[in-house]
């Protein structure tokens, strides 16, 4: 053996003992999580149905753990004891209700809404002003030949015999009347015009039959998303600013922006599909890429969702990078190995990961010894000297 490899595989080996010390050194975890006893009784705590008939001792990172758990420090595997385990027995795959994910959730860029629109029916406090497209009828009793039924015309106007146009949108069904009067005098001494409404809310039909879907998939229903200057786009109002606002706070911002429309109507928000948050994990794991959150994530779920770690994972140093609400940049390095290696039941590595945050999973120092070999020696040396047919291969090892 030449002695360049004897110096290398000497190297490697020293290197392993020294990564390896650490963990040989940890103090063997209590090999039973059950007991024997069997009880039916109240005085056994959870265990008191057929189906779960042993208790479970555990630790309660939270209960047991106290103030300890909330930055004294982490519990060990010494803390165990009977905890509350199999509340469900056979019915535990459902699970516990669990608090809610958020106190409230806010609204943010791609989330898509659906509005709910629904006619009040309530009085309106103000006397009806006619509006373009609304239908009225005109009688003058001094002469019938002058009736008509007509529609206002979307200059607001209507158009009368003897007095041609008249404008009538914006004015109530009794100021007409007494300006249609005052024209008529010219003709008659006493005309004696009655103006009824017969089609009104012609600006309130327009909206329903603009959010009608009772077609498709039922209802007056109008779905829009929330666009990347997080605002949404409604009928009648335009667009509407909701990034960070929650549904009751959007309800009530439409809701005064359509009574300054058109009264009479209310849109309730309907959260339909929020938008996709996403982590990425690259780096000593098996199966780096991008993976979506559907579900509240921990670091160690994360690792679950890339493959695993690889052999040579450098588990002690592991870096999150994550985006604050400003976009600056965050970063922290955590020990994930108290969890992985089963030597702390409440690790306080195990933390909980947010949308776009990037989990590197960087190599151990054996491993970069290892590659760094491979590449000086195998393909670069000894890749290149005359006569050596075989080049030098060490085994990769990884950081225990």
């Amino acid at each position: 053996m030449s002695p360049c490899r004897l110096t290398c595989r000497l190297l490697l080996s020293l290197a392993m003992l020294i990564v390896a010390a650490p963990v040989l050194a940890q103090e063997p975890v209590a090999p039973y999580a059950t007991t024997t006893e069997v009880c039916f009784s109240p005085s056994c705590g959870a265990c008191i149905t057929p189906a779960t008939p042993h208790q479970i001792f555990g630790v309660d990172c939270f209960g047991q753990a106290g103030c300890k758990a909330c930055g004294g420090g982490e519990v060990g595997w010494n803390a165990l004891g009977p905890i509350e385990w199999q509340r469900f027995a056979q019915g535990e795959y459902l699970g516990p209700h669990r608090q809610q994910h958020v106190p409230e959730y806010r609204l943010r860029v791609d989330d898509q809404v659906d509005f709910v629109f629904r006619v009040t029916r309530d009085r309106s406090p103000e006397p009806y002003q006619l509006n373009i497209g609304d239908t009225i009828r005109v009688e003058v009793f001094a002469d019938e030949t002058l009736n008509r039924e007509l529609t206002i015309l979307p200059d607001g106007t209507v158009v009368l015999l003897l007095i041609g146009e008249v404008q009538a949108s914006g004015m109530t069904a009794d100021q007409l009347r007494e300006k249609l009067e005052t024209l008529y005098k010219k003709y008659y001494k006493q005309p004696n015009v009655a103006v009824t409404p017969l089609l009104v809310n012609t600006k309130l039909e327009d909206l329903r039959a603009t959010v009608d879907a009772r077609q498709g998939v039922g209802g007056q229903v109008f779905n829009t998303r929330v666009t990347p200057d997080g605002s949404i786009a409604l009928p009648a109002i335009g667009n509407v600013p909701v990034n960070g606002m929650t549904l009751g706070e959007v309800k009530r911002e439409a809701d005064e922006r359509y009574n300054q429309v058109v009264y009479g109507i209310e849109v309730t928000p309907v959260l339909v599909t929020r938008a996709p948050r996403f982590i990425y994990v690259l780096g000593e794991v098996g199966n780096p890429g991008r993976f979506e959150l559907v579900a509240p994530t921990t670091l160690t779920q994360a690792l679950a969702l890339a493959g695993s770690w690889n052999v040579g994972a450098n588990l002690n140093q592991v870096v999150v990078f994550r985006r604050a609400d400003d976009w600056r940049l965050l970063a922290t390095m955590v020990d994930i190995r108290g969890a992985l290696f089963a030597k702390q039941p409440c690790p306080s590595d195990e933390i909980w990961l947010r949308d776009s945050d990037i989990i590197i999973v960087p190599q151990s120092p054996v491993l970069q010894f290892d590659n760094f070999v491979d590449l000086v020696f195998t393909r670069g040396i000894y890749g290149v000297l005359p006569g050596q047919a075989t080049a030098v291969q060490f085994t990769r090892i990884g950081s225990l």
